[in-house]
């Protein structure tokens, strides 16, 4: 059998096609941006055909690259943007409406007033999650309150729901399988994360009808098979993981203690706390990073909304970047003696603090600052960020005794500046690897080691390797000074 493995890896921002070798190598790529639609002050949409169409022809484009036919790819690993939905017609397979992603505000209300009710406990118990627009939940049950006739449909069994991974597994089988995986069921604030089951309890608070939801499956398990006609032969799904869960995987954390983040348009670090399932006293989520052979391993995650998304306003909003490769540069020009902090809550703040209503401020301006100490505070503000997260996960977690080191990916990673400053900020280790395609490597190895043509965890981990380790330069001084204007300044933002 062909050790070739495709992984579909559909972001916020774009979908990318990555054809892996037997040797784990990129040997084909597609990539495609796709909309962003902002319909409302703190709304976020994508067009869900949009993203099919970006899915397909980037899939086409790596396989031509590769010159490699359908019929030698081996096994399909998908990964998504998580907590983003959709909802379409069982029959014709159309969405009823925009996708809501993953920012998306909208149902800050609704969280609102399930928290006066005093239900978050029971969410959180169950769940591992907060009452926060973040997450699925409350989107399925928008989508069903405010598009004409999809309660009565969905109760009438015409409807089907799911995050973008269910969506796509719907139509690359044709209407065949309509499944998630364990990972993407846990960020949905349905899931009992214990029981590993939809809840009925709380789906009757959100009144959303379990028959909507998908079937959730072990991240690597069989998805079916695509239909002939898309690729010109079927290909069997093998894997599904979101994107950060993904991301654990392809970076070999399969040992409790062990961390990673990844930088991408929103900052995200997860925690392997192994089989025990730890509950935060701390703001964090609890959610599961991997489903293998009905063994379920958790995680403790933090998640921050925005991160590469604050070089995104530096390039387009101010204007001051032509592009993001920029930032570091201009960051090292700024000035020492200035004390600029970018809190960047343009959507809410997340972990640990999950303010929705927050927004985002600068402090500490003079007139002497320009664009080079917004880039400093932009890119810092991603080390701050972090270095919350890492500081609630120490206090919620004593497993892990040996000091942190943080494995890191995503597109932020390539400045040497922004994760000098990491290491710097977190008084720890950061590991950036060889392969920075994280993502999409964790959801082909759950394709491919499913089918046979990879190896297991323990030699896949064998193969991890190291580009660069970033060690702390800063004082404790200097290290001390800047956390308590960080902190300063966040407390200056939170909305209560």
């Amino acid at each position: 059998m062909s050790g070739f493995v495709l992984a579909i890896d559909q972001g916020t921002t774009s979908s990318r096609a990555i054809l892996f070798d037997s040797a784990m190598k990129v040997v084909g790529l597609g990539q495609k941006e796709f909309t962003q639609h902002y319909p409302a002050s703190g709304w976020v949409e994508h067009d869900p055909e949009e993203i099919w169409g970006s899915v397909v022809s980037t899939v086409k484009a790596a396989l031509k690259k590769a010159q490699c036919r359908a019929a030698d790819v081996a096994a399909i690993g998908i990964t998504n943007q998580r907590e983003t939905v959709v909802i379409w017609d069982k029959a014709t397979g159309k969405p009823i409406h925009n996708a809501i992603v993953w920012q998306d505000r909208r149902t800050a209300p609704l969280c609102a007033k399930l928290k006066k009710q005093g239900l978050e406990p029971k969410f959180s118990k169950k769940t591992g999650l907060l009452l926060d627009p973040y997450f699925s939940g409350t989107k399925i049950a928008w989508m069903l309150d405010k598009v004409k006739g999809a309660r009565k449909r969905a109760e009438k069994g015409e409807l089907l729901a799911g995050s973008i991974d269910s969506f796509l597994i719907w139509r690359l089988t044709g209407g065949k399988v309509h499944a998630t995986d364990a990972t993407n069921a846990s960020r949905t604030l349905v899931y009992n994360i214990e029981k590993n089951e939809w809840d009925t309890e709380l789906l009757s608070i959100l009144n959303i009808p379990a028959a909507v939801l998908p079937q959730v499956k072990d991240c690597a398990d069989d998805y079916g098979i695509t239909d002939e006609n898309l690729l010109g032969s079927g290909i069997r799904i093998l894997g599904v993981a979101g994107d950060q869960q993904a991301a654990t995987i392809g970076q070999a954390c399969f040992q409790p203690g062990m961390m990673k983040s990844t930088y991408g348009t929103g900052c995200f670090a997860l925690l392997n706390t192994g089989g025990d399932l730890v509950r935060s006293k701390n703001r964090l989520l609890t959610t599961i990073a991997y489903r293998l052979n009905g063994n379920t391993t958790y995680a403790l995650e933090g998640s921050i909304f925005i991160a590469g998304a604050a070089v995104q306003w530096l390039r387009d909003g101010l204007k001051i970047i032509g592009k993001a490769s920029e930032t570091g540069k201009l960051a090292a020009e700024a000035d020492p003696t200035q004390s600029v902090y970018l809190v960047p809550a343009f959507v809410g703040l997340g972990a640990p603090h999950w303010d929705a209503e927050a927004r985002g401020a600068v402090y500490g301006l003079t007139r002497n600052s320009g664009p080079a100490e917004f880039a400093r505070a932009a890119l810092e503000s991603v080390a701050f960020q972090t270095r919350d997260l890492l500081d609630a996960m120490h206090k919620d977690w004593k497993g892990g005794t040996a000091r942190t080191v943080l494995r890191v990916d995503g597109g932020m990673v390539a400045s040497d500046w922004t994760m000098q400053r990491l290491a710097d900020i977190l008084d720890a280790p950061v590991d950036r690897p060889t392969i920075l395609e994280t993502t999409a490597l964790g959801a082909a190895w759950l394709a491919g080691s499913k089918a046979g043509v990879w190896p297991k965890a323990e030699e896949f981990a064998k193969s991890w390797a190291l580009d660069r380790r970033f060690t702390p330069q800063m004082d404790e001084a200097t290290r001390t000074a800047k956390l308590k204007g960080w902190r300063e300044a966040v407390r200056r933002t939170l909305s209560v």
